[in-house]
């Protein structure tokens, strides 16, 4: 018989650090894949994994479960903890350009080409990078998204549409073909 998170959870809750490690070992591979789409590197994506399980060891009295599973919650808190680290970037860049200009030097990127359509949803806004997260890349249904999210089913499916809409117009190459970024068809 397999043990839901929510069951493995209250023993985590009592302290059982045995639990913990499996509810780890259960969602890590998800929660890696999802940082990795939106961390800058694969190496702040690591950090986004562990920072996710430290906050959850650290929150583990008020965790919310989604049909038993505490996937959602991780979910969002690597989402969350990923704008973190882009605000801190920012603020980073914004820092060094205050700074007398160097030597130009040549800086290769630390990862390869991730696709354009991640590095269109990284531009888009939190709340349109969570529906999207979570329906999408995660294949969670409208109606559990909305459970989750806390809103309802029909404001989840029209958020969801108008971040599909947003994802298409940062990231042109989604358009169909013979398709303006307005959406209306071109006269050629």
């Amino acid at each position: 018989m397999r043990v839901s998170d929510e069951d493995d959870w209250a023993l985590v809750v009592a302290g059982d650090g045995e639990a913990f490690g499996r509810i780890f070992d259960r969602h890590r591979d998800r929660v890696r894949r999802h940082s990795l789409r939106l961390a800058p590197t694969p190496g702040e994506a690591e950090d986004v994994v562990s920072l996710t399980f430290l906050e959850a060891w650290r929150k583990r009295e008020k965790i919310r479960f989604v049909d038993r599973s505490i996937l959602p919650w991780l979910l969002k808190t690597a989402t969350y903890t990923c704008l973190n680290l882009a605000r801190s970037e920012r603020r980073h860049r914004i820092a060094l350009s205050k700074l007398p200009a160097a030597e130009p030097s040549y800086d290769p990127p630390e990862r390869g080409d991730d696709g354009t359509i991640f590095a269109a949803m990284r531009r888009l806004g939190a709340p349109d990078q969570e529906i999207i997260t979570l329906c999408v890349l995660e294949g969670l249904s409208a109606e559990e998204a909305a459970s989750f999210l806390g809103i309802r089913a029909s404001s989840a499916r029209s958020r969801l549409s108008r971040a599909r809409s947003r994802l298409r117009d940062e990231s042109p190459e989604l358009q169909p073909p013979g398709v303006r970024s307005e959406g209306v068809p071109n006269a050629s």
